[in-house]
């Protein structure tokens, strides 16, 4: 690891972009960051506005912060924010994936209209479009950036953060979309490993337990009732930026419960053959060493 990983190998301070960084978590990752020394751009939505300026005066040096406003599923802002970031402090440097949200309706509600017939379920596909397109945007315009850095003392071109869940890898609360969308992101972690490293940049995915946010705002004092363990957003925050800033990490999974920190994804890789048994895990090996002879998936090409 370099002396410094918040700085480039020029001596120049890394830039960080954080989605959804105008509250909780990623309000707390922009402070970290900033604390560290680097520059960061807070991408949230509009009305965000007051609140980002909020933090960004309440930073220890106000001038390394800046907000842009940005929707994560428009394409177009997309765009407009790392050109932006670029044209303000010279390359993008770090991005962490952390804009998300949850559905305030049950999917099986079952919520008819007028004529008694059955309504479609439009923010259960809001919540997937945020938290998946949302983070596939983020991802690809991170990786088509970074691509073009010169490769720091670690050898990498840059970092991406995916914050997923624990509900990306467990699902028993049915909160569908949301759960779902958190696959999803573990997901997009795992099958982007390939043109990352090939790429020289580093995809992680951080995997938080309970964090008293806006999210889980509902039941928060009820489960600090019952004493259960929970993380504070400084815990999940130091995770993602040391996750960020680890050179050995490429394609791990953090999961932070409860105040403790464990690497999951490895762990489950091992695990396969326990898992699937010795005859389907040698199907599945041989099938991943027939993709890894031919250099990638072949596509199909797509239907008229």
């Amino acid at each position: 690891m370099s002396a410094d990983p918040f700085h480039r190998a020029d001596g120049n301070a890394k830039t960080v972009i954080v989605t959804g960084g105008a509250g909780g978590i990623g309000a707390q990752t922009v402070r970290t960051f900033i604390e560290k020394g680097c520059n960061v751009v807070i991408a949230d939505l509009p009305f965000t506005r007051d609140a980002a300026q909020s933090l960004i005066n309440s930073l220890s040096d106000p001038s390394r912060g800046m907000f842009y406003p940005t929707n994560i599923v428009d394409w177009n802002d997309m765009k407009a924010l790392y050109q932006k970031t670029t044209e303000q402090f010279g390359q993008v440097d770090i991005a962490i994936a952390n804009a998300g949200m949850m559905e305030s309706k049950g999917f099986f509600d079952f919520e008819e209209d007028e004529k008694g017939e059955l309504k479609e379920p439009v923010e259960a596909y809001q919540v997937i479009d945020v938290n998946l397109k949302g983070t596939m945007n983020t991802l690809r315009l991170a990786m088509y950036t970074m691509k073009l850095n010169r490769p720091d003392s670690d050898g990498a071109r840059g970092s991406i953060v995916l914050i997923a869940s624990t509900s990306g890898y467990f699902g028993g609360t049915g909160v569908v979309s949301y759960i779902a969308s958190k696959h999803g992101v573990v997901g997009i972690c795992r099958s982007s490993q390939r043109v990352a490293n090939q790429l020289q940049i580093r995809v992680n995915v951080v995997t938080p337990f309970f964090t008293p946010t806006y999210i889980t705002g509902s039941y928060s004092e009820r489960w600090k009732e019952k004493g259960l363990p929970a993380n504070t957003v400084e815990d999940v925050a130091q995770t993602i930026v040391q996750t960020s800033t680890n050179p050995e990490r490429k394609g791990h999974s953090m999961m932070i419960a409860g105040k403790m920190t464990r690497e999951i994804e490895t762990v489950r890789t091992a695990l396969t053959q326990q898992w699937l048994g010795d005859d389907i895990a040698q199907i599945m090996a041989e099938g991943g060493t027939f993709f890894d002879a031919i250099g990638s998936y072949p596509l199909p090409k797509a239907r008229a």
